[in-house]
């Protein structure tokens, strides 16, 4: 991802003028969601997509608001409509922990840790894959093993170092091999040229490798396994075990346990209208019974399962408030939304003078040099 120059975030603005927007209707007493949302999205044809439609629609006819749907293939370009007020949500994955952090593409003067928080968001699994001819069973197998990266994707990456480094091992551990993409890394099991990748349980890629002779498994992350639990949120705070009972190779007999994170998370900036946010996860919960049957992945919109933490960023005011209001809100939820809201705030009011400091440096210099600084201030806190 790169950062938009101004006539390509004028080119995003305007596609929202080209995007159907669906007609009202008659609108509930008492709601109050705007008259109009527009909510910045993942790209058409992607689950993101398709779960924003649906609850779209559910909210057209349940509260009268009108939709419409912004895609963008890009975390900035989902980002960028948002931070200028263009669009009232931003429907992200990982890019949210980056952005709010100042990692990776947000890693810049032009950007920095960006104050965000969420109303929501669905769990989602993932995971390692192997292939069965390999003999790879545990994390430690994979020492001197093929592990297929796709090149320049932080998202996977990001999952991939965490759940190889909580077994105790690194990028230096095993043969690593570059793909141009993460779809060219998981067909890259089927080829024979590579033996390990992380993925999506439910990735279609997959389905070719289990059919063939290479066979097929996945890792099991023991969420019974205190500290390798620990140790995976010492690295990156996101993830949480979860038992998968759909995807690729995996039944409800056969059901895997994996790795949990969110996407989409349903995302808001921090000054936001509290009332907004608040009615925006009401009419989600109040509206899953009209949505839930839209698609398979749709009944993870549950209100116990959106409402869990951890998130990328914390959850906003609002949302907190309607999840205290209906008994969904714990002291242990109270914690982890204070100390991320910590973490986020001591990154920020660092941020000016780190940049005032290394102005001199490259962009890969002043990437890494803010990555240290980051990691001593979150290990300070």
């Amino acid at each position: 991802m790169t950062k938009l120059n101004r006539r390509q975030t004028m080119a995003l603005m305007g596609a929202a003028a080209f995007t159907p927007m669906a007609p009202a209707v008659l609108r509930a007493q008492n709601a109050s969601l705007p008259d109009t949302m527009i909510w910045s999205t993942y790209d058409v044809g992607s689950t993101g997509y398709v779960e924003a439609t649906a609850i779209a629609d559910a909210m057209i006819k349940q509260h009268g608001t009108r939709v419409r749907l912004l895609p963008s293939g890009s975390g900035v370009g989902r980002l960028m409509p948002m931070l200028q007020g263009q669009a009232n949500t931003a429907w992200l994955a990982n890019e949210l922990y980056f952005a709010t952090r100042g990692a990776f593409d947000f890693a810049t003067p032009d950007w920095g840790p960006q104050d965000l928080r969420t109303i929501c968001g669905r769990p989602a699994s993932f995971g390692i894959v192997v292939t069965e001819e390999s003999g790879i069973r545990t994390i430690a197998d994979l020492r001197g093993k093929r592990f297929a990266y796709a090149a320049a994707n932080p998202s996977v990456s990001i999952k991939v170092d965490t759940m190889i480094s909580a077994g105790g091992l690194t990028r230096d551990d095993l043969e690593v091999i570059e793909f141009p993409s993460y779809g060219d890394t998981l067909r890259s099991l089927t080829q024979g040229l590579a033996d390990a990748a992380g993925s999506a349980l439910t990735s279609s890629a997959l389905n070719e490798l289990e059919a063939s002779p290479r066979g097929l498994r996945w890792l099991s992350f023991d969420p019974n396994d205190a500290e390798l639990w620990e140790n995976m949120n010492k690295i990156a705070p996101l993830f949480s075990p979860f038992r998968e009972t759909i995807g690729v190779g995996v039944t409800g007999k056969d059901p895997v346990d994996v790795v949990s994170y969110k996407y989409p998370m349903v995302t808001v900036k921090a000054d936001a209208n509290p009332d907004e946010t608040y009615a925006f996860l009401k009419a989600v919960h109040e509206g899953f019974d009209a949505f839930k049957d839209a698609a398979p992945i749709m009944e993870r919109w549950h209100i116990d399962l959106i409402s869990s933490t951890p998130l990328d960023a914390p959850l906003h005011e609002g949302a907190v408030r309607y999840l205290q209001e209906i008994g969904k809100w714990s002291d242990g939820q109270q914690a982890w939304n204070q100390r991320t809201i910590a973490e986020i705030n001591a990154l920020r009011e660092a941020w000016p003078g780190f940049v005032s400091a290394h102005s001199n440096l490259s962009e890969e210099e002043f990437a890494a040099a803010w990555d240290e600084t980051r990691a001593s201030i979150t290990a300070s806190l």
